[in-house]
C-alpha cells in the first residue's frame, strides 16, 4: 500500500496517450512523493526497468500494479487515487451513473458458472450499441480472469479486460447483474459471488477512475445488502445511484 505523503493537492490528469512511463512522469501518474516512490522502485515494489541510467514502467503493468494495490487501500487513498485519476470522459460527480443504464443491467442474471456470467455481462453491455467487438471483449475478459480472478470480498466481482479496448468499444460502459444464487467465481479467499459489475472502458485512466468509485462504493454500510433487496434492474440502478451520489458528498464535504 502506498501512502499520499507530500500533502499536496492531487494533479488531475488527461488520458495519456503513450504506452510508458518515465520516473517523473509516474509520480505524476500515481501523485506521490517522488523519494518515496524511487524507494518503492528500487525495493521492487513497483514494476519497472532500467533503460541506461533511466527507469521505464509499462502503462499496463502500472495499471495492473495498480489494480491489485487498491484492494487493500483505505477509502481516503481510494478517493485519492479516483481524483488523481479523473478521466475526461467521466462526470466526476456520477462516473458510475453516468455509463450504467436500465439496457446494461440484469436482474435476476440468468448464469450458473463463471464462464455463462462474463458471455452474459458482454451480451448485456452491448445493448448500449458501444461494444463493437463483442468476440475481442470477451476473450479479453477471459483471459484477465485467468491472470487472476477479479472477485473482491463480500460475493462482488468487477471482471474486465487486462488492458482497455480502444478499438473494441465506443463511450466506456458498466454491465451489471445479480445472480440470485452465489456462484464459485475464482472468489476472494474461496467465497461464493452474486454481484458482478462489468467494467469496460477505452483507456487506463477511465478504467482507473471507474474502479476506484466502485471500490469506494462497495465499502458503504449498506450498499451490498440493498443491492441483494432489489429484484429487478430499476430498484438496483436507484441504489447504484444512489451510492455514487453519496460517494460524491463525502468528497464534497472533505
Amino acid at each position: 500500500m502506498i501512502a499520499n505523503t507530500n500533502n499536496l493537492p492531487p494533479i488531475r490528469l488527461t488520458i495519456m496517450s503513450h504506452e510508458t512511463f518515465t520516473l517523473d512522469e509516474l509520480v505524476q501518474h500515481l501523485g506521490r512523493n517522488r523519494r518515496e516512490i524511487e524507494k518503492l522502485v528500487q525495493r521492487g515494489r513497483i514494476p519497472g526497468r532500467k533503460v541506461g541510467d533511466d527507469w521505464v514502467f509499462s502503462q499496463a503493468e502500472i495499471t495492473q500494479w495498480l489494480e491489485q494495490e487498491m484492494r487493500e487501500f483505505s477509502d481516503p487513498e481510494l478517493a485519492h487515487l479516483e481524483v488523481n485519476q479523473q478521466s475526461v470522459e467521466l462526470d466526476s460527480e456520477s462516473p458510475v451513473s453516468q455509463v450504467i443504464t436500465l439496457e446494461t443491467m440484469e436482474v435476476p442474471l440468468q448464469a450458473r458458472t463463471k464462464r455463462s456470467v462474463l458471455e452474459s455481462l458482454v451480451e448485456i453491455a452491448g445493448r448500449s450499441w458501444q461494444v463493437w467487438e463483442p468476440a475481442t471483449v470477451l476473450k479479453a475478459v477471459q483471459d484477465r480472469e485467468e491472470v487472476m480472478p477479479t472477485s473482491f470480498e463480500k460475493g462482488v466481482a468487477i471482471p474486465h479486460p487486462r488492458n482497455p479496448l480502444p478499438d473494441a468499444i465506443g463511450q466506456p460502459i458498466i454491465a451489471y447483474g445479480r445472480t440470485f444464487n452465489s456462484i464459485p467465481f475464482g472468489g476472494y479467499k474461496g467465497g461464493m459471488t452474486d454481484l458482478f459489475f462489468l467494467v469496460l472502458s477505452r483507456d487506463a485512466t477511465t478504467h482507473l477512475h471507474l474502479l476506484a468509485r466502485l471500490g469506494q462504493m462497495i465499502r458503504l454500510p449498506d450498499f451490498l445488502t440493498q443491492l441483494r433487496e432489489a429484484d429487478d434492474p430499476q430498484s438496483s440502478l436507484a441504489v447504484i445511484q444512489a451510492a455514487d451520489e453519496e460517494i460524491s458528498q463525502r468528497g464534497s464535504q472533505s
